[in-house]
């Protein structure tokens, strides 16, 4: 046999193997337990839970998301055959990308059926106030009880409540809609600001109706500036409280005018005025804009249980 022939051999037996190998992990992967698609907060391919729990557990998911950002993930599947319910967690967990990214806020209850199987899976982010010792504490107490009633719906429930009440005690960034909401307000408070500045600066202009004009642009300037930065926090609305009432100062008063006026009753026009339509809105949840992860990780802690 000639070299270049050992070699073609050799690699052909090369290429064989490397497709045998390929072919058998292939095969391994199409024999994984599927992920179903994630479009609420209790994914129930069994139909192990009524209508009215998996209404209350989305309930519970949903306003703790709007309270404090985590998300709260519940799955039951009959089995994850053939891996174990911690390979399978994880792998839902990052295919689901649970909690927030940068935050990893998640927390994912598996419950696998058949397998009589029960995973707890954390998020890096909540690894302090879920860590393994207490999630195997809630399947001991919470779910492993219940489980063995047949009561999945009351394990479940009890278990998640126990769970949102470790996450309520972490200490999270605030929910991107409380950040929304509190830019919305702030939209309308420099303009209040603003406004209430014009009405100090007018009413200083008046009082000091006699004074020089000068006097009177520093009087109104501070006091119009002073309101427009106490009302808004920001030193920029008040830098501009504090342009506005000095140059209003300037500006000549037509004499007589704040005496026929009488002061602050000349403004009478202002009450009543500022009471705003709210801001409703915040968080999001499954009915509207559908429910989905929000680029979070597993930390790879948690537990896992039986019954």
């Amino acid at each position: 046999m000639t070299l270049r022939r050992a070699l073609a051999v050799r690699w052909a037996a090369l290429l064989a193997a490397a497709a045998l190998l390929l072919a058998g992990a292939l095969a391994q992967a199409q024999g994984l337990a599927p992920i179903p698609a994630l479009d609420s907060p209790v994914v129930d391919v069994t139909g192990t839970l009524d209508p009215s729990a998996r209404q209350r557990l989305e309930a519970q998911a949903l306003a703790l998301q709007q309270r404090k950002g985590s998300q709260l993930q519940v799955l039951v599947v009959p089995s994850t055959q053939p891996e174990d319910i911690a390979q399978y967690a994880v792998r839902a967990f990052e295919q689901w990308k649970l909690g927030r990214k940068g935050v990893d806020d998640g927390v994912l209850l598996v419950v696998a059926k058949d397998d009589r199987r029960v995973r707890i899976e954390v998020g890096y982010g909540l690894e302090g106030a879920v860590p393994d010792a207490i999630a195997a504490r809630v399947i001991q107490e919470y779910l492993v009880p219940r489980f063995r009633a047949g009561d999945y719906a009351g394990g479940i429930e009890e278990a998640t409540a126990a769970l949102v009440k470790l996450i309520d005690g972490e200490p999270l960034p605030a929910p991107m809609a409380d950040h929304a909401a509190r830019e919305r307000r702030g939209g309308g408070d420099w303009l209040v600001a603003l406004v209430v500045a014009l009405i100090v600066a007018q009413v200083a202009r008046g009082l000091f109706a006699r004074a020089p004009s000068l006097l009177r642009g520093a009087v109104g300037a501070g006091a119009a500036g002073g309101v427009a930065w106490l009302l808004s926090s920001l030193l920029l609305v008040g830098a501009l409280g504090a342009a506005i009432g000095f140059f209003l100062g300037l500006a000549t008063l037509p004499a007589g005018r704040y005496a026929r006026d009488r002061g602050w009753g000349g403004y009478g026009g202002w009450g009543g005025g500022w009471g705003s339509g709210g801001f409703g809105g915040g968080g999001g949840g499954f009915g509207g804009g559908g429910w989905g992860g929000g680029g979070g990780m597993s930390g790879g802690g948690g537990a896992s249980g039986s019954w």
